[in-house]
């Protein structure tokens, strides 16, 4: 069975950090882009990161430039998020998700582009 898995969530005080990983089973990551994406409560979707077979090809959103880092290690079948200077705007249930047809981010990462999802993670960030 092809599929994500998402860890490393949990509530975390503003300013704070969390590292997020995404495993696959079923699949190896190795050829293709991965995006996060995250859901907060009451919005829509939004794309939050991606990296591509090489992690010289990544994207950010604006809102987590800077403060978010995406990373991938292919011996591993492993893709991490590392998140830091948390801020309550943050929270949110957090996906990751494979581009079967990509191999490198497109300057547009798009949801609908994504073929296999992660059943997500929860982040809090709250005093």
């Amino acid at each position: 069975q092809v599929q994500l898995a998402e860890s490393g969530g949990g509530l975390v005080q503003p300013g704070g950090s969390l590292r997020l990983s995404c495993t696959p089973s079923g699949f190896t990551l190795d050829y293709y882009a991965i995006g996060w994406f995250r859901r907060a409560p009451g919005k829509e979707r939004e794309a939050v990161s991606c990296v591509g077979r090489s992690e010289s090809s990544t994207w950010y959103a604006d809102s987590v430039k800077g403060r978010f880092t995406v990373s991938r290690d292919n011996t591993k079948n492993l893709v991490t998020l590392q998140m830091n200077s948390l801020k309550p705007e943050d929270t949110a249930v957090y996906y990751c998700a494979a581009n079967l047809m990509r191999s490198a981010c497109p300057t547009y990462v798009l949801a609908h582009e994504y073929d296999y999802w992660g059943q997500g993670t929860q982040v809090t960030v709250s005093s």
